[in-house]
């Protein structure tokens, strides 16, 4: 007997939880993929994006996950044979450039490790040596390590250097969770995806962009003609949005998903996240006291709040997710890109996904689920975790 029958949490950095109202929206016969309802839908769905994105710019969408977008707003911003550069705070920093490597561009890496934010200094240095990279790529959040980079002084530092790279930043877990403000803040090029903060099954993803970047496609020799974003910006023909049949069912689920958002107001909703996190951090840093349990970024102010990595004594890690899904109905996140030599397998690491549709009743029940698998495991920890959460919540 366990007591995980019921309802699932699947409290992951991604997919995240899908709204009743999303779901309901999706479940519909197909529509007509050429004229109609679906078509003012999609129109109407641009403006929303924008929105949320904080920018006045274009937005390209893609039947694709995140890595699609990686690979689209590539392929629209470089040549073969470009130099770019990659700002690594994590595994998905590296992803993106192993994507840009493995489609022929030239690809330094600049890593800052799993545990730390961007260095500027080092990052100044990088820019002064080579004046030939024709994009930078940064990651707002990066799922794997939970660190939040400061985009804005990276578009300051190209500036103050004159230097003409793209500032390309990668947003698919920070979108409507943490906050973010694509014109304000510089950036040129900006990458998302629907099944994170978004609350749409996966399945789309979208590339966001400024007049720059769009300037920049017009210069290159070849754009590969699925992921060339200009036709999707400007369809003469409804088909052209997607280069193919739309994603039907996605798009009435998003439709009503960025209405959810604009509704509460996308201010409101980085709040709702900010205070939800903080009710996890408060708890983390009592369990902190009594044991071994430690959250993987230490400075406040650069951890997302849509994702927290923790660290363990290996095998604490994958024990403490084997006996909440077993035995509760909770699933949390694996140690995705935190494996060491001394712990190859990642058995020291989880994260909590706390992102899209959350209340306090679901982050109470997480906190209290966890420490429940605390001590059916035997992992030493601080005893006042629930109650240090609960005060933060009871603060508004």
């Amino acid at each position: 007997m366990n007591l995980s029958n019921g309802i699932e949490y699947l409290a992951i950095p991604g997919p995240s939880v899908i709204p009743e109202k999303v779901l309901q929206a999706m479940h519909r016969s197909s529509p007509n993929i050429y004229e109609g309802e679906l078509v003012k839908l999609t129109d109407n769905i641009v403006p929303k994006l924008c929105t949320v994105a904080r920018t006045e710019g274009h937005v390209a969408m893609y039947i694709a996950n995140g890595h699609g977008a990686w690979e689209a707003a590539l392929a629209n911003t470089a040549d073969i044979g470009d130099k770019i550069l990659v700002v690594a705070t994590g595994r998905f920093g590296h992803g993106w450039g192993e994507i840009g490597q493995k489609n022929g561009l030239n690809t330094t890496v600049l890593d800052f490790g799993t545990s730390s934010t961007i260095d500027l200094a080092k990052l100044e240095s990088a820019l002064k040596k080579d004046k030939n990279y024709k994009a930078v790529l940064v990651t707002h959040v990066d799922t794997s390590t939970s660190v939040k980079n400061e985009i804005a002084p990276i578009r300051a530092l190209l500036n103050n250097l004159n230097h003409e790279a793209l500032l390309l930043v990668d947003c698919i877990a920070s979108l409507a969770c943490d906050e973010f403000h694509m014109d304000d803040w510089g950036v040129d090029v900006m990458v998302a995806a629907c099944q994170k903060g978004i609350m749409v099954p996966p399945g789309v993803s979208f590339v966001f962009f400024n007049q720059k970047a769009k300037d920049r496609q017009k210069s290159l020799k070849m754009v590969a003609s699925y992921w060339d974003w200009d036709p999707r910006i400007n369809p003469d023909y409804y088909y052209k949005y997607f280069g193919g049949t739309a994603p039907t069912h996605h798009l009435y689920g998003l439709d009503v998903a960025l209405d959810m958002l604009l509704k509460e107001s996308i201010e409101a909703v980085w709040k709702r996240h900010e205070v939800l996190a903080k009710a996890i951090w408060a708890a983390i840093d009592e369990w902190a006291k009594g044991g071994e349990l430690k959250a993987n970024i230490q400075d406040k102010k650069l951890r997302s709040n849509a994702v927290t990595s923790l660290r363990v004594n290996k095998p604490n890690g994958t024990l403490l997710r084997e006996w909440l899904q077993e035995n509760t109905g909770l699933t949390i996140g694996i140690g995705l890109g935190m494996a060491t030599p001394k712990d190859p397998n990642g058995d020291g690491f989880f994260r909590l996904g706390h992102m899209g549709h959350v209340n306090a009743q679901m982050i109470m029940a997480l906190i209290a689920t966890l420490e429940t698998a605390m001590i059916a495991v035997g992992v030493p920890h601080g005893n006042n975790a629930i109650n240090k959460a609960a005060s933060v919540i009871a603060e508004l």
